[in-house]
């Protein structure tokens, strides 16, 4: 085994460890958890994201690989909708199978595992990934709602075209896009930022890893699996396995490889992200599912992500 992989997650584990028993001991209540999340979203990671991009110029992206990570995620959807009806709950689950943790989880595993240059990979690929990936979704979602809709009397019709603008304003807008591409536009210019803001925001972007893994294990122990377990098991699975496999094996057959891919692969492992439940919740379906998937995702990504990350980093990197 490639022990690198294993000391990168020790402390991704550890930490979602000690949240988890933290909030079986109470010393943090449910009540507190949006708290946690708003203080992670909203000022440690906007500080990460800004200062490690204001120092990236674009040539020095590559947009090849998220290329193939948004055609690997446009496949597994396609598939599921094909395979399970154009439905509001085929959607749910298509968007749970390739919408991943990759904040959370994934910019101190990452950043752990492969560095700086790995983070500006999967900094390119957040950079678009809420806009492509949710709008796309959105437009799924309105589209099959309204189809359901259409033999219920009453009933208003959707809006498509508000509904999309709105959702590719909220993904720009948002604590995670915004500061990237803000940080990209001063990188442009030539300008360094000066030690009395690059300091604070070096130490705001240094607690980000910490806090946000600790929030995802007091997350875990609030959540309830129960008698959605089996269905979200067959959801975790494909999330943690068969996506980073069609992803690895559609950049490899393309001609794609490295470092990059390499990264992305294990960043389409990551467990299912918290907007697929928003989702859920808005359009009234599989919510118990999705939840109950998100928290066997989570605990099933400490055994499938080094799993994972050996083979990327062996066969891809």
């Amino acid at each position: 085994m490639n022990s690198p992989v294993f000391t990168s997650l020790v402390p991704v584990v550890l930490f979602i460890a000690i949240g988890f028993l933290a909030a079986r001991l109470e010393w943090i209540r449910a009540a507190s958890v949006k708290d946690l999340s708003n203080l992670v979203f909203m000022v440690l990671a906007p500080a990460l994201l800004f200062r490690t991009m204001s120092t990236v110029h674009i040539e020095a992206l590559d947009f090849g690989p998220v290329g193939i990570y948004f055609a690997a995620a446009a496949l597994v959807f396609a598939a599921t909708l094909a395979l399970q009806g154009f439905t509001t709950l085929a959607a749910a689950r298509a968007l749970a199978y390739i919408f991943g943790n990759s904040l959370m989880i994934g910019v101190p595993l990452i950043g752990l595992a492969f560095g700086e240059a790995g983070l500006v990979t999967l900094f390119t690929l957040i950079s678009v990934h809420a806009l492509v990936l949710l709008t796309g979704a959105t437009v799924v979602f309105e589209l099959a709602a309204a189809r359901e809709r259409a033999n219920t009397p009453g009933q208003p019709k959707p809006h498509m075209l508000r509904t999309v603008l709105q959702a590719v304003k909220n993904g720009i807008l948002h604590p995670v896009p915004l500061p990237i591409i803000v940080g990209l536009l001063f990188a442009q210019t030539g300008l360094v930022l000066p030690a009395v803001v690059d300091k604070p925001l070096q130490l705001l972007g240094q607690a980000l890893g910490p806090l946000a893994l600790l929030l995802v294990g007091v997350t875990l122990a609030f959540s309830k699996v129960g008698p959605n377990f089996r269905p979200a098991l067959r959801v975790a699975l494909v999330k943690t396995l068969g996506f980073p496999l069609v992803l690895g094996s559609l950049g490899m057959a393309l001609g794609f490889g490295g470092p990059a891919l390499a990264v992305l692969v294990v960043t389409a492992s990551l467990p299912i992200g918290a907007n697929v439940f928003l989702f859920a919740q808005r359009y009234d379906v599989a919510e118990a599912e999705v939840t109950a998937s998100i928290a066997v995702s989570t605990v099933m990504a400490l055994v499938t992500l080094p799993v994972v990350m050996f083979l990327a980093t062996r066969w891809i990197a």
